[in-house]
């Protein structure tokens, strides 16, 4: 177990002593009207950025921004280091749900560890929201009734940014992808998009995750293929050290293009806009998109570490628990505790709205549908200031951005 995880379990303790210095009966009537959320990522590692203490203050202004309180909900976080493992991730759920009445696993980057906790909340009828593990199985053939995909899958996000890099003459692509289930499926659904537009995959080489910083070796298999776009197929720190090390091997002046098929505005910021410039990649969500994502900026900003800006994984842990909270007070604690199924049909059964992520539904396979964009990072001379790093080259529509619910071979559809 980790540091950080027993510091949120000692955070829990806390908070059960405090409970009972009141007297008995107002212990048990704040029990009963409380649900618990367990924000599990990775606080420490090479998604700390993208996720990390991030995702855990979007979930606390979603909780002030709820108004539950007002309505006799009382919310506890608990937060989780899964070191992007999955035996650990595995038992920081099990114990969360068995010993400490967590009734809510959300956030989750990695697919691997994103997978074994679906199996684990379903196998235990809690929730589990995912913000931001991106294997499209979580709505395919490892959906399940208690989980709900928000923010961003794999198929989208080689639809878009794949299908934009093909479309501007990259016919032939060699992959350097991460070694562990988000990889092999961003891969996997990238190449479907190449080939089906008439292009080649030439080849491809898998990375240690987590476990390597150098990638100069697989840059140059990546050239050797003579390849028109070299697809990164990680994300986080990979993808920020891929790029670097490209850039420092003149990748892009001899021609090559690059495709980072899943990056943030965290990797931007840590890469530089003169590195980072002309790159291409798909998010739901920018701070700056419109009136609303930039006053839910404003508004969490000052808790978010380091100055970063939001990024569209932490958004989605506000969007998702925005909608749960919203969720449970309608149902009331007791009936929402219950039973993990039946809040999951409630929620999406109603559409979803917030300021981070705007308007959206919820399908029968778990998919959280919205609107999708294409952006381009700027140039250093056509940033306005700080964080100003995308403009915005087209949005896809939710019902064209997602792969079709009839084609993910989910058992919750077929039935």
């Amino acid at each position: 177990m980790s540091q950080f995880h027993r510091r949120a379990l000692l955070g829990g303790a806390a908070a059960t002593a405090a409970f009972g210095a009141l007297p008995a009966h107002v212990a048990r009537a704040q029990a009963a009207n409380t649900v618990k959320i367990g924000i599990l990522n990775d606080q420490s590692g090479l998604y700390r950025d993208v996720n990390g203490p991030g995702s855990v203050a979007c979930v606390r202004q979603a909780i002030q921004d709820s108004g539950v309180a007002a309505r006799g909900v009382n919310v506890e976080v608990v937060v989780g280091d899964h070191q992007n493992r999955p035996d650990v991730g595995s038992t920081i759920t099990r114990q969360w749900i068995d010993r400490d009445n967590v009734d809510v696993i959300l956030d989750v980057p990695t697919s691997s560890v994103a997978l074994a906790v679906n199996t684990i909340v379903r196998e235990r009828n809690k929730i589990f929201l995912n913000s931001s593990a991106a294997t499209s199985d979580l709505t395919g053939a490892q959906c399940s009734p208690n989980t709900i995909h928000w923010t961003y899958d794999t198929y989208m996000l080689a639809k878009s940014t794949g299908g934009a890099m093909v479309r501007a003459g990259g016919d032939t692509w060699f992959f350097i992808t991460a070694d562990y289930a988000f990889g092999h499926a961003l891969e996997r659904d990238t190449s479907g998009f190449v080939r089906a537009a008439g292009g080649r995959v030439l080849g491809q080489v898998r990375t240690p995750f987590p476990g390597t910083t150098d990638f100069s070796s697989f840059l140059v298999q990546a050239q050797s293929s003579r390849a028109k776009v070299i697809g990164l197929a990680n994300a986080g720190g990979d993808t920020i050290n891929s790029i670097k090390q490209a850039a420092e091997f003149g990748v892009t002046r001899r021609g090559t293009k690059l495709a980072a098929l899943l990056m943030f505005i965290s990797d931007v910021h840590s890469l530089g806009l003169e590195t980072a410039q002309g790159l291409v990649c798909t998010e739901s969500f920018y701070w700056d998109l419109n009136d609303r994502t930039r006053a839910f900026t404003q508004r969490v900003l000052p808790s978010m570490p380091g100055g970063l800006r939001p990024g569209m994984g932490q958004a989605g842990c506000y969007s998702a628990i925005m909608h749960y909270l919203k969720t449970v007070a309608e149902m009331g604690v007791p009936a929402a505790r219950a039973s993990g199924v039946d809040t999951v049909n409630r929620m999406k059964a109603q559409p979803t709205n917030d300021d981070a992520m705007g308007e959206g539904t919820i399908r029968p396979d778990g998919r959280r549908m919205q609107p999708v964009y294409l952006f381009e990072v700027k140039t250093p001379a056509e940033s306005r200031g700080a964080w100003d790093y995308y403009k915005l080259l087209q949005t896809t529509p939710a019902a064209e951005a997602f792969r079709p619910v009839g084609e993910g071979n989910c058992a919750l559809v077929r039935s």
